[in-house]
This record gives C-alpha cells, structure tokens and sequence, in this order.
C-alpha cells in the first residue's frame, strides 16, 4: 500500500482500513504463535508497514488540525 494512495482516503476508510490491518496482523501473529507458518512471511512486514503509514497520515492530520486551533484569534464577546 502507497502513501498516496492512503492519503487519498476519507478519515472513515482510514479507520476501516486500520482496524483491518490490526485484525489481519493478529490473526498471523496467532498462527506464529501456534507454530504454523503463514503462507507469505512477509505479509507480517507488509502489514506493518502500512499500519505505520495508517498510523503516520492520522497523526499528521491531527497536528495540523491542532496548529489550526491554536493559530486562529478568538473574538471576545
């Protein structure tokens, strides 16, 4: 998954498509933890990877909305 792809999406999809990834990540975290080994090693990776990236564009999107807060000038009543 690309940056920019993830950038491209609504904040709802961002938090479909990271608890997605958490499920996924856990599932195979299950199946190395019994001794079986996942089909692609490094879909684990992968995965968090893009769980960092998820996690990265949330972030970045949260400062610049708290940078907003503080630089806008409240009028007094």
């Amino acid at each position: 998954m690309k940056f920019k792809d993830i950038k491209k999406m609504q904040k709802e999809e961002l938090d479909k498509k990271l608890a997605e990834l958490k499920i996924e990540l856990m599932k195979l975290n299950a199946q190395i933890a019994v001794g079986t080994t996942p089909k692609n090693t490094k879909q684990v990776r992968d995965i968090k990877r893009a769980l960092a990236k998820v996690e990265t564009l949330k972030q970045q999107n949260f400062e610049k909305k708290v940078k907003a807060l503080k630089t806008r000038k409240y009028q007094s009543l």
